[in-house]
């Protein structure tokens, strides 16, 4: 077994960082990001963020059996349990170490992926999708939902005092308890798993090659363009389309596919279509609702100035980004956000 250097019968490491050297936190928070519990940071201070993953790796060996409604994950987090963790406490102990050190030394329990240099490989990404041809989806679009998303980077690139390079990670707690991370998005499209850990395909394609991740964020765009926008039923039409443009057959582009550009002006396009700006609490989500934006969880401010109108934009672009999202205040507040991200990529 491997030996952690925080693995000491009478260390308890806590929230204030009480008996541990910032080393011996460094390499817990090694194995916490290594183990996909840790969003980012090695820093060598057990902040909130490693007391949240303590907690969530805890919650996980009392429950997890590694079933999610995307599949069955290689392992069974509780199986390396065996009654080492009692209670979600946030605190590290030996026996926590233990289970720690058993899942890092098992080769069914995939380990996330780091860069060496993470800067150039996330500058290959962008120079890439700049230069790309849009295929199934317009890239300007992506790139906007890609830096909404990850900030258009695939690997963490670190901070002074921080040698973090391990693949990007978003976790989203949605269940009632907020230790039990219900969802994590990997990489710059940030590609949602909802069983853990990822299977070893799953790392190999999805987090290890970001062309695959890209590609598949593409793949879900037009996939909600094609079936989420302008649909036969309810559940396959957008609200806010519907309120703006009617039931009219899906718009593509306002550019024949002959012209340089087609599927690839969007700047120019969201620049024409002139500018709003969203007030909380008073701007309707669309003409057809008295529904205003308003906070949430994910987005504290809902007031956004400038945003693309999207009602006059010439294409369902617009209406896919949001359904990319899903549905509901979210999924608004997300198409703020690209369509600013699009008029703003140089």
């Amino acid at each position: 077994m491997a030996t952690r250097n925080y693995a000491i019968p009478t260390l308890r490491m806590t929230m204030d960082g009480s008996g541990a050297t910032p080393e011996q936190i460094r390499e817990l928070q090694r194995d916490l990001r290594a183990l996909g519990y840790l969003r980012r940071g090695i820093d060598g201070v057990f902040g909130s963020g490693t007391g949240f993953a303590v907690r969530a790796l805890q919650s996980d060996l009392l429950m997890s059996n590694g079933a999610g409604p995307d599949g069955t994950a290689p392992v069974k987090i509780k199986d390396y349990n065996r009654g080492r963790v009692l209670a979600v406490t946030g605190i590290v102990d030996f026996g926590l170490a233990s289970c720690i050190a058993d899942m890092l030394d098992d080769p069914n329990f995939p380990h996330l992926p780091k860069a060496a240099d993470p800067a150039s490989e996330n500058r290959k990404i962008v120079s890439t999708l700049k230069t790309a041809a849009p295929s199934r989806a317009p890239i300007p679009f992506v790139l906007g939902i890609l830096m909404q998303e990850s900030g258009l980077k695939h690997f963490n690139e670190p901070r002074t005092n921080d040698e973090d390079t391990y693949i990007v990670v978003g976790l989203d707690t949605n269940a009632a308890d907020k230790a039990v991370i219900t969802s994590r998005g990997y990489g710059v499209g940030q590609y949602t798993l909802f069983h853990h850990p990822p299977r070893a395909e799953e790392v190999s394609g999805i987090m290890l090659d970001a062309s695959r991740n890209v590609s598949k964020t593409v793949a879900t765009l037009r996939d909600k363009f094609d079936h989420f926008v302008a649909g036969p039923t309810a559940g396959t039409q957008a609200d806010d389309r519907l309120a703006e443009i009617g039931t009219g057959p899906l718009r593509i582009c306002k550019y024949a596919a002959t012209d340089s550009r087609y599927l690839s002006d969007c700047q120019g396009c969201l620049k024409e279509a002139g500018a709003i700006d969203i007030q909380s609490g008073v701007t309707t989500l669309h003409p057809r609702t008295a529904e205003t934006y308003a906070p949430t969880q994910y987005y504290p401010n809902a007031s956004y100035t400038g945003v693309p109108n999207r009602a006059r934009v010439g294409c369902d672009w617009p209406y896919a980004v949001r359904r990319y999202n899903g549905s509901g205040m979210n999924s608004y507040h997300y198409q703020a956000k690209v369509l600013l991200n699009v008029i703003r990529f140089q």
